[in-house]
């Protein structure tokens, strides 16, 4: 009985959750990957191809004003930048960053997070907006 209203509650706040992305009608970039591409070296410097995508997961486009960024930090302190054209209903952008760090760093060590930044323009889901990847 326990487990069976356990089950029950979890459906409950599970299908709850769901709600406000699937109602959610307008533009709404969301950051569906970021990845370690491949890895180059030179002498002691590995140097990290990192790959990332943005979608517009929305029922919407973006106006043409629209003005978004994806940022990209490193505990807490702001790296980089990439502009993110307006996109279409289910449209992608995919953007390139890069990552040195000593060939001896330890698997793992390595942190980044990268955030969706509107400047100008909507996002109806912003919590889809942000993607760590450690490496």
């Amino acid at each position: 009985m326990i487990r069976a209203s356990f089950v029950l509650f979890a459906l409950v706040v599970l299908s709850n959750g769901a709600a406000p992305a699937a109602t959610c009608s307008g533009p709404n970039p969301a950051i569906v990957s970021a990845a370690v591409g491949n890895v180059t070296t030179s002498g002691t410097l590995n140097t990290y191809h990192i790959t990332g995508t943005v979608t517009n997961l929305g029922s919407q486009g973006q106006p043409s004003r629209t003005l978004q960024f994806v940022d990209i930090y490193q505990y807490g302190n702001k790296l980089d930048s990439k502009a993110v054209p307006p996109l279409a209903p289910g449209q992608s952008y995919h953007f390139t960053y890069q990552w040195q760090r000593n060939v001896d760093a330890r698997h793992g060590s390595t942190p980044l997070e990268f955030r969706i930044r509107m400047v100008q323009g909507s996002d109806c889901n912003p919590a889809n907006g942000v993607r760590r990847l450690t490496f």
